[in-house]
């Protein structure tokens, strides 16, 4: 069953966690509505693989920046500080496979239902320091060159 939550005005859908792949990746959809971006942040124990199914991602991760469209994929590799984000007029989509698994421990744990609902920030906290995660700086903040 997939589940659907909503984190920093995206939704993510974890399609594949720990439980169905032993461990080994997580797989999540991504909605981005236009305009939206992550925080500056990096994964320290896992790599995260972007694929783009419709619309244009923006990603900028360590000293790279690259504009992606659909059928198009970026791998970001552990310990790289990164943002990725929807800036066109458009919704973007897309599939993220985080490898090993991590990511959708994150989402499950801190993502709310109602859209309009903030985090858990102490739980964002305790959960990112658990999984390896580091929030680098807030949405707008961009990795430095």
């Amino acid at each position: 069953m997939v589940q659907s939550l909503w984190l920093f005005g995206t939704r993510l859908n974890i399609v594949a966690d720990h439980t169905t792949t032993g461990g080994q990746y997580d797989l999540i959809e991504g909605y981005f509505p236009p305009g939206t971006q992550t925080p500056l942040h990096r994964h320290t124990r896992y790599s995260e693989q972007l694929y783009v199914l419709s619309g244009e991602f923006t990603v900028w991760a360590g000293e790279k920046k690259v504009v992606l469209n659909a059928g198009e994929s970026f791998l970001i590799s552990p310990c790289t500080p990164h943002v990725v984000a929807a800036l066109s007029d458009q919704p973007a989509r897309g599939l993220v496979v985080a490898a090993p698994s991590g990511f959708a421990r994150l989402v499950a744990a801190v993502g709310t239902v109602d859209e309009t609902e903030a985090p858990d920030i102490e739980l964002l906290d305790r959960i990112s320091t658990e999984i390896g995660d580091e929030i680098l700086g807030p949405p707008g903040a961009l990795p430095s060159a």
